[in-house]
């Protein structure tokens, strides 16, 4: 199959194309000659786009999109998220069907129903934050709608959300990378001691996933893609951070406290138009001191999805950093 692929360069969707490189045929958005050397180094071929700017020649007959990238920066204006997450994702539908394509996969996020709240039980009936006071939540909300919506089967056209939560295993590029800066700037404790719930979801059981969204699934639909049962965070990322041959601090803080923190950064920032980022975004304060569990049933009944790997082998990938393969 001729799969156009988005975020080829980040950790979703390279290790997508690692996996899937031998089974099909593909190509991928990038923006840079340095993004360019790295997609070819994966399998795929590189052609230089970026989001809202795709054209149906770019997408060049490809009978599939598998849309990976977003605007995940921490702190950065409200346009920003919204022209990447939103509009680039509304113009790729566009180009998408101008192109013939006939099934759209997109990576949607958990964060799209969140606005402060825990979320426990959850599954696919849950509302999307449309409102949420978190550019990334807000505009990832708006962007899964766009692609819902966007399903038409008159024209032969299917659109599929897949909904990961607290993506982790090799080659992460968020989770470890950021404990590891917050350790080395002093910064790092243990909110409410670390008791929260929260679902996971091992990059090898996604990579599975998005393989079996190209025939499986109903258009239109979104799917939470987890590990299985949900972890308490603290003993899940202590087991990662050793997995990755590090100690976690034992300091702890109240969760009121990093959330007055967080507020309180974020209106100085904003006040005093202050460069780079505040310490802590509310963002990134509430979603880590509440619970997050979800329910993958939808995604095992309609999509015949079974997660592959289980939290113990993708630690052991972490370890050994030994990429995997899903097929081959």
């Amino acid at each position: 199959m001729k799969i156009f692929v988005t975020g080829a360069s980040g950790f979703v969707g390279g290790a997508y194309v690692k996996d899937a490189a031998e089974r099909h045929e593909l190509s991928a958005m990038s923006r840079t000659e340095a993004s360019d050397a790295k997609v070819r180094t994966l399998g795929a071929t590189p052609v230089r786009s970026a989001l809202g700017e795709v054209t149906p020649e770019q997408i060049g007959g490809a009978q599939a999109i598998v849309h990976c990238a977003a605007f995940v920066e921490k702190w950065g204006p409200w346009a920003d998220f919204w022209r990447v997450n939103v509009e680039g994702t509304r113009q790729l539908l566009d180009a998408a069907k101008r192109a013939g394509v006939k099934r759209f996969i997109h990576i949607g996020t958990e964060a799209a129903l969140f606005h402060g709240q825990p979320m426990r039980g959850v599954d696919e009936t849950y509302p999307l934050a449309l409102k949420s006071p978190y550019p990334y939540s807000r505009t990832k909300a708006h962007a899964e709608k766009a692609v819902r919506e966007a399903n038409d089967p008159a024209n032969d056209f299917t659109t599929i959300v897949l909904r990961p939560r607290m993506i982790w295993g090799p080659d992460d590029q968020t989770i470890l990378p950021a404990v590891k800066a917050m350790i080395a700037k002093g910064r790092f404790a243990w909110i409410d001691g670390g008791r929260i719930r929260t679902s996971t979801t091992y990059i090898g059981n996604l990579v599975q996933a998005i393989e079996l969204a190209h025939g499986a699934g109903r258009g239109g639909e979104a799917y939470f893609v987890l590990d299985g049962e949900p972890v308490v965070f603290k003993e899940f990322l202590t087991r990662l951070a050793a997995a990755d041959g590090f100690q976690l601090p034992e300091k702890q803080i109240p969760g009121a406290v990093v959330r007055t923190i967080a507020f309180t950064g974020e209106t100085l920032w904003r006040l005093l138009a202050l460069s780079g980022a505040p310490p802590l975004t509310r963002f990134e304060a509430d979603i880590m001191s509440n619970d997050c569990i979800l329910s993958d049933a939808k995604a095992r009944k309609e999509m015949g999805y079974l997660p592959r790997f289980s939290i113990d082998q993708g630690l052991a990938a972490v370890t050994s950093r030994q990429h995997w393969r899903l097929y081959t």
